[in-house]
């Protein structure tokens, strides 16, 4: 006889039903970087689901992680018909959510998104199909009912709110400022009551990660605003777009990619935004003081405004970043509030004695898959003095495992300088320890490359810094690279240029450097990267996760000294720092 159905009941974050055969990880996934758009297969090499296809299955996962830009992936699966079924978290997820309430809005197309705690979420390990009806779940551990029928949920009006609102919100949700203005207060006001928001709160500037290309889809909702008549109302940059806007022909993209995504950086300059163009928009001279109250997206940057500049915004997902842009006002939640940026967790550093500058990258990739949501305390770096460059290298590796927007560093970033300071007083913390294994473990994950030679050097994922420039400079002077490597440095432009006036840029290009500005690693291709080329070299912790399934290509991580070398010689090492040697750590 059949078993018994299982029922959970959770929280419905966007109601609907649907039923399918179940994909259950216990791994976050980031959308972006993890998902092809095109497809719907899962593409993030390091994940327990890769090769599967998400296309009317139920995707159970905790939540979540990396990537702001996951919104504008999963809408562009709903439009294209590669969506999953529906979506089960453990915990609710902001960016996803996001991308399927904006699916409703452009495309008049929904999937349920249910949240049912991380206790029930184990329940669904081994079951065969999942049905979902509102906030109902009704586990099998049979294939899906071929016979059952989707109940009718109708798609809830986008407002409703039972927020507080001041007199300009309520002229911004009645219209009285056109369209785009209302449609976008309406998605924030719906964003806020999933938050838990009771009030909204002004914002001084906002960083739009929107702008990548990831389909039709994306490019329609930029278009669309346009011609509801968007216009931001607080200062706006631009993350890096799809292609280098004004090289992409020289560089031989294929137009079916580069005009479109040149269009979609031109429809949010339409909208007021400046042309700016980095991930690294805390290198700017715009960037936020301590205390500021901003809405960044794009995972990096959002991270380094938070731990490091000390300012103040929330993981933003695509899409509801310009939603904020074009009111002003945000749901007044999570890091914006004092007490939602306490550390959760703590994590000691043992002493590696001297490292290379692979160490912060590595460190942070390693703490990040540590984390989950939880914001940690890292100890044992008191010392250790890391710079900006490293901070944002440890930042953009934490935020690619990691779904948590903000660390603390005892005695290094701003509001940890007294580490007493984000601990809530009485509370019992739990407590982790980085082990030399650990961290070896994840230099082997980073490290997917079959064999020792070396096609292509990326750098700058990050965008490049001036330092960054200046380092590379003197590695590169009097050296000139192996004929068969690309090396190649995505920046921002106004960062370019300091770098040209300051004399960095002699070397490089002596050195045979291909310099990129507007797009970043996460979005170059074919042929910049030769379609011959096997195998990649990056000093980047972010980009050593997401290039195999992004490119195709294996990895080789290190250190920038090491990346010049291998772009001399054409060929790595293959073997780990000596700092992480296990020889060189007695008892590691």
């Amino acid at each position: 006889m059949p078993s018994t159905p299982t029922r959970v009941t959770g929280r419905s974050l966007v109601e609907g039903a649907a039923q399918g055969a179940l994909l259950y990880a216990d791994v976050g996934l980031s959308f972006w970087g993890g998902v092809d758009p095109a497809s719907g297969e899962v593409i993030d090499r390091h994940h327990p689901l890769s090769g599967e296809r998400l296309a009317g299955r139920v995707l159970a996962i905790p939540s979540g992680r990396g990537s702001c830009t996951g919104s504008s992936v999963l809408m562009e699966l709903i439009s294209n018909g590669h969506a999953p079924a529906a979506l089960v978290l453990a915990e609710a997820d902001e960016i996803l959510t996001l991308g399927v309430l904006v699916a409703q809005v452009i495309f008049q197309r929904s999937l349920p998104v249910v949240c049912v705690g991380h206790e029930a979420f184990k329940r669904l390990r081994g079951q065969g199909s999942v049905r979902i009806e509102g906030a109902r779940l009704t586990l099998s551990g049979q294939r899906p009912n071929d016979g059952w029928h989707e109940l009718d949920f109708p798609t809830p009006a986008l407002s409703g709110s039972t927020i507080s609102l001041s007199q300009q919100d309520q002229a911004l949700l009645d219209g009285s400022h056109g369209k785009a203005a209302q449609v976008a207060m309406q998605i924030v006001l719906r964003m806020a009551d999933i938050q838990g928001a009771t009030q909204l709160l002004d914002v001084t500037q906002a960083h739009i990660d929107g702008c990548i290309y990831t389909g039709p889809a994306s490019l329609r909702f930029a278009e669309q605003l346009v011609q509801w008549g968007a216009k931001v109302r607080v200062p706006t940059t631009l993350n890096s777009i799809s292609v280098d806007q004004r090289r992409w022909r020289e560089l031989g993209v294929d137009p079916a990619l580069g005009e479109p995504a040149s269009a979609l950086g031109d429809a949010y300059m339409a909208m007021g935004a400046q042309l700016s163009f980095t991930c690294a928009p805390y290198l700017l001279d715009s960037a936020p003081k301590a205390g500021e109250q901003i809405v960044w997206a794009e995972s990096n940057a959002v991270v380094y405004a938070n731990s490091v500049l000390g300012a103040r915004t929330q993981k933003y997902p695509d899409f509801l970043d310009i939603c904020i842009a074009l009111c002003g006002r945000a749901p007044l939640t999570g890091c914006h509030l004092d007490a939602q940026r306490k550390a959760a967790l703590i994590i000691d550093v043992p002493p590696l004695g001297p490292v290379d500058d692979s160490f912060y990258p590595l460190l942070g990739y390693h703490i990040g898959s540590l984390t989950g949501r939880r914001i940690p305390l890292i100890r044992g770096l008191e010392h250790a003095a890391p710079t900006r460059d490293d901070l944002k290298a440890f930042g953009a590796a934490f935020a690619t495992t990691s779904a948590a927007p903000l660390f603390h560093i005892a005695g290094v970033t701003p509001e940890a300088l007294d580490p007493v300071d984000v601990l809530e007083p009485g509370v019992s913390l739990p407590q982790d320890t980085v082990s030399v294994a650990g961290l070896l473990a994840s230099w082997r994950e980073l490290n997917s490359a079959r064999h020792r030679q070396v096609d292509v050097v990326s750098l700058g994922n990050p965008h490049f810094s001036l330092s960054e420039f200046a380092a590379l400079s003197a590695l590169c002077a009097g050296r000139h690279k192996h004929p068969e490597v690309v090396l190649a440095i995505t920046c921002g432009r106004a960062v370019l240029e300091q770098a040209r006036e300051a004399g960095h840029l002699q070397a490089i290009e002596a050195f045979g450097a291909l310099l990129v500005t507007d797009t970043c690693w996460c979005m170059l291709g074919e042929p910049v990267i030769p379609p011959g080329a096997t195998t990649l070299m990056t000093n980047s912790g972010k980009y050593a996760h997401y290039a195999p399934g992004l490119v195709g290509r294996g990895v080789h991580f290190a250190s920038l000294a090491q990346c010049v070398e291998a772009a001399c010689s054409a060929t790595a090492s293959g073997q780990p720092p000596t700092w992480l040697q296990p020889t060189v750590h007695m008892g590691a």
